[in-house]
């Protein structure tokens, strides 16, 4: 099996917006509509009582997650979302007739339906590029090198970075529980979360509109 997706090491984004700018520009996404976006997390305490600067805060880089059992697919009247065999969730435009019931189905308001088109967008994870064998413009502009790509099938630890590295050779050390993922709604999220040291806050995490 394959399911290409994305490990974001939080530890190393510093919420810079350099992923989202590369995005918008690629897709055109419209002004207010978002394919990805970092979201703050915290400051929270790090235990019972404590005040700043005893306060974890993290960026939490939000995307289509490319679930393994996507609900906004099997809700779609049309067959216009799909899941593809490399396990990603892609949108047939054409066949899309505007009806709004992905964009109600996605537990993490990752879609919306485009003003103009009346058709339901979201990130692709930059079909046509992998379709290349390339990287998603998100992993390939990551200043940071906090964002890689791969087939989870395969183990992050083969994910590539923007300069063709492996996340295991690059960066810091992790542990299994150390690897995250958001809230599971029955879809099964693909897109995985390093963070070592501070504490993951288990949010139903939904993109801001």
């Amino acid at each position: 099996m394959t399911q290409l997706a994305i490990v974001t090491d939080i530890d190393r984004c510093v919420g810079c917006l350099a992923c989202t700018v590369a995005c918008k520009v690629m897709h055109d996404v419209p002004i207010g509509n978002y394919w990805t976006r970092p979201l703050r997390v915290g400051p929270t305490p790090k235990k019972d009582g404590d005040n700043w600067p005893d306060v974890d805060m993290y960026f939490l880089n939000l995307s289509c997650q490319h679930c393994k059992n996507p609900q906004c697919v099997s809700v779609c009247p049309t067959g216009a979302s799909t899941k593809r065999d490399d396990g990603t969730v892609q949108i047939d435009e054409d066949a899309c007739i505007g009806c709004g019931a992905c964009v109600s189905a996605c537990p993490y308001g990752i879609r919306y339906l485009n003003e103009e088109t009346q058709v339901a967008q979201k990130c692709n994870l930059c079909q046509d590029i992998i379709d290349e064998v390339g990287l998603p413009r998100c992993v390939s502009q990551c200043c940071g090198m906090a964002r890689w790509y791969g087939d989870v099938d395969e183990g992050i630890e083969s994910f590539k970075g923007p300069r063709d590295e492996t996340l295991g050779d690059f960066l810091e050390p992790f542990t299994d529980d150390q690897v995250h993922k958001i809230k599971d709604s029955g879809n099964d999220p693909s897109c995985l979360y390093i963070l070592r040291d501070m504490a993951w806050q288990d949010e139903d995490f939904v993109m801001p509109s």
